[in-house]
């Protein structure tokens, strides 16, 4: 049995500990279950674990059936813990509340509810129609945490994003004379490539490609393939020279407008040869950024870093579409009242207005700091909150 699971004696709490065992479990899936959920399972019978399973690849078992299957489908009278409520319909596996019902299992405890309009409660009912008793909302902020990202594309309909930025302690991305290299020192300028590895695509503006030419690589040494480059670009401004276009076959998105194309074919077609695909995101004159992330999602991106510079940082948070915030911190006071600050925009109008975020989690990387919060109003924030404020 696992050591959690042998801690817990009493009905509730080894409800609680199972749940936290079929996180862990969900978790093994984060890489392979996508665009799925990640989901874990746990099946036990007077306190001893018959089996343990999760959702791995897309195309394989779900979690339930992963479990089912070390055991023959084989669960009479068990009780299942699983992250997410069951499947009631055929996708590219049969439904997960057939395999249940087939196998035995007397109880469910489930983390939350499946908010696919095709389950959204529906798989529950079916058990408890078929009497079984049903748990729901065991460790559900975690549960809800653990898939915040398709949660939001649930909700949004539109991708994960997380607005990452490198400031000085008076908040200044740049000098005034829109020096930036280098901010941080190496330990968090390494971490940045792990988070450019855990998302589908990285954004900037076309600003930062013509200050920075920067190659949106991710370089951890371990073979890692880079996101997707994204760049928000009204008018085309972006070089075919520019050290995106890099020969390693990885995509490059043009988020541009329809009055961009339409002034400036020849720049468009360079910009083809060069290799990159144009999305008009909105009319003009500047990229529509609900837009701009559904054009995104219809690509099959889910998660999105935006690593700025401060117009298109001031964008998203103008749009309510920030999801995550990373901020690594410099001990360096720039000053200087028109030096660069982390995001432009309109803004909040007053306090009131501004983007409310739960606690930071603080992390040293050297002598910088990395600050995390997510909205108060995201579908990780209360899990968050548990988790972060003292």
């Amino acid at each position: 049995m696992h050591p959690a699971l042998m801690d817990a004696p009493s009905t509730s709490s080894r409800d609680r500990a199972a749940m936290r065992r079929a996180l862990e479990l969900a978790g093994q899936g984060r890489r392979g279950a996508w665009p799925n959920p990640m989901v874990g399972c746990v099946i036990m019978r007077d306190g001893e674990v018959l089996s343990e399973g999760w959702h791995a690849q897309v195309g394989g078992d779900h979690a339930e059936a992963d479990a089912l299957r070390r055991i023959g489908f084989s669960a009479e009278g068990a009780t299942m813990y699983v992250t997410l409520e069951p499947c009631c319909f055929w996708g590219r596996t049969p439904p997960c509340t057939d395999a249940v019902l087939r196998s035995g299992v007397r109880r469910l405890v489930v983390g939350m509810e499946d908010p696919h309009p095709r389950v959204s409660g529906a798989g529950i009912q079916k058990l408890r129609d078929a009497g079984l008793e049903v748990e729901v909302g065991v460790l559900e902020d975690e549960c809800r945490a653990l898939n915040e990202v398709l949660l939001v594309q649930r909700r949004h309909g539109r991708p994960f994003v997380t607005l990452k930025s490198a400031a000085t302690v008076d908040g200044r991305t740049a000098t005034a004379a829109g020096e930036s290299k280098w901010i941080t020192g190496e330990a968090a300028r390494a971490h940045v490539h792990h988070e450019r590895a855990r998302n589908q695509a990285i954004a900037v503006g076309v600003g930062t490609v013509l200050a920075d030419d920067p190659r949106l690589t991710v370089r951890l040494g371990d073979g890692e393939p880079s996101p997707i480059r994204v760049v928000f670009d009204s008018n085309l401004r972006t070089p075919p020279a520019a050290r995106i276009f890099g020969n390693d076959g990885v995509r490059v998105l043009l988020c541009t407008t329809e009055s961009g194309l339409a002034a400036h074919p020849d720049r468009a077609a360079a910009l083809v040869d060069a290799g990159a695909e144009l999305l008009p995101c909105g009319p003009g004159p500047r990229v529509d950024v609900p837009t701009a992330l559904g054009a995104l999602l219809s690509e099959k991106i889910r998660s999105l870093l935006v690593e700025g510079g401060a117009e298109v940082h001031g964008a998203f948070l103008d749009a309510g579409a920030v999801d995550r915030v990373l901020v690594y911190i410099a001990p360096k006071l720039f000053g200087g009242a028109s030096a660069f600050g982390v995001a432009a925009g309109t803004g909040a109008a007053s306090p009131a207005d501004a983007l409310a975020l739960a606690p930071f989690a603080v992390k040293r990387l050297g002598d910088d700091l990395v600050l995390e919060s997510r909205p108060l109003d995201g579908p990780g924030a209360a899990h968050w909150i548990a988790r972060h404020r003292r």
